[in-house]
């Protein structure tokens, strides 16, 4: 087994900010967002209205805090023990021994989505494409965030190897989500994911969660018209 670091960000990569929706980038003509977003679309569609679109800001939470502070002691500690590789080295070293990657920044032209994935093992039978977790329960944004890579990685590497979508409890070996990333789950990103294009554009109504537990454990349900904490926006 070979660990490998990958540095693949192309610079000659344009990406530019979007006029009206903060975060969100134009490549080549194409709104392309940032993969994460999906777990804010599972979460409520409405926070993303008003963290993007009207600019509403609130601080990050301890949750969110711990989560940026344990994936960078994952990643300095993979790299200590990581041999440098380009994404073309470690897929033709892959088809001989396994490899692992962390951090890899994967960008889809086609379907508007990026984001840099947490691991990747690759095997001479197949892919499995891991995406670091708090907790040990699978939601749906989560998985929907693992399919979008692992769609935005079939798209970008042309691989036909089979690929696995995988969810791991953060700071543990404890995978405790996986499925194979076939036509059935592809179909359904895809779906997802022409519903958030289709948000961004104004062509869809942002609509807001009725959970009101959701509710109360927003950071921006002080600022929110939906939430009973909340005023008008």
């Amino acid at each position: 087994m070979k660990n490998k670091s990958i540095n693949n960000y192309n610079s000659n990569i344009n990406l530019t900010k979007h006029p009206k929706v903060k975060g969100l980038k134009v490549y080549d003509g194409i709104n392309n967002f940032s993969i994460s977003w999906l777990n804010k679309l599972g979460y409520c569609e409405y926070q993303l209205y008003l963290e993007h679109l009207k600019g509403v800001t609130a601080p990050d939470t301890k949750s969110m805090k711990k989560g940026t502070q344990e994936h960078q002691k994952l990643e300095d500690n993979f790299k200590a023990h990581a041999t440098p590789a380009t994404l073309e080295e470690t897929i033709e070293i892959s088809h001989e021994e396994k490899t692992i990657t962390r951090e890899m920044f994967i960008i889809s032209k086609k379907y508007g989505i990026r984001g840099f994935i947490d691991e990747i093992w690759m095997t001479p039978e197949n892919i499995v494409i891991i995406d670091d977790k708090p907790g040990k329960r699978a939601y749906k944004s989560q998985i929907d965030q693992i399919r979008a890579y692992c769609l935005a990685f079939k798209d970008t590497t042309k691989d036909s190897r089979p690929i696995i979508g995988a969810l791991r409890q953060r700071g543990t070996p404890n995978i405790f989500y996986k499925e194979n990333f076939d036509e059935t789950n592809q179909y359904n990103i895809e779906q997802t994911i022409k519903r958030m294009h289709s948000l961004l554009k104004g062509e869809k109504p942002f609509m807001h969660t009725k959970n009101p537990n959701k509710c109360k454990s927003c950071r921006f349900n002080t600022q929110c018209q939906y939430s009973s904490k909340g005023e008008k926006v």
